[in-house]
């Protein structure tokens, strides 16, 4: 996509600049604000406190984009995998939006619309415990798999993200 540009009088002459899309603080103040690529506002731009909840964190497995994913301790530095029903103290925290091999840095998603799943059926989605990192419209009833709603379906591509608290059955 190309640059947006604007005018600007610069010592007595008009001279092209490019709009910013994305800020590196009090450096750009001042600046005209451009859409990125996506047709939306960079994050960067925005006060702190709005914007998407995320954190960057270092992964233990490759992710697919639209994984719902658990933080955990990895030897004492935080970092994230795919949640699991299957197994109890692997509850959803987040998505992911992107795909991640493992050791990669991936941005973590703790509320909103998870736009990167796909096949979704109208109506309140579980954390699997046959499918890691996915999520499905039966919810887990087996001795030691956890229930937990992660959100409703609104689109086949799209889960609204709001997970309860894991429930870790007998």
């Amino acid at each position: 996509m190309p640059a947006k540009k604007y005018l600007v009088a610069q010592n007595g002459q008009t001279a092209e600049k490019v709009a910013t899309v994305t800020s590196a603080g009090a450096a750009n103040g001042g600046d005209i604000l451009a859409l990125d690529d996506t047709g939306r506002v960079d994050a960067s731009v925005l006060p702190v406190g709005v914007g998407a909840d995320v954190a960057s964190l270092p992964t233990t497995e490759a992710l697919a984009a639209g994984d719902f994913v658990n933080l955990y301790s990895n030897a004492g530095t935080f970092a994230v995998r795919k949640a699991d029903a299957s197994a109890a103290g692997k509850e959803a925290h987040g998505y992911v939006l992107g795909a991640f091999t493992a050791g990669a840095t991936a941005t973590v998603y703790f509320d909103g619309r998870n736009t990167a799943v796909t096949g979704q059926a109208p109506g309140v989605v579980f954390l699997s415990a046959a499918n890691a990192g996915k999520g499905t419209t039966t919810c887990p009833t087996g001795a030691g798999q956890i229930q937990q709603r992660l959100g409703v379906a609104v689109a086949a591509t799209e889960v609204n993200f709001e997970a309860t608290p894991p429930i870790l059955l007998a």
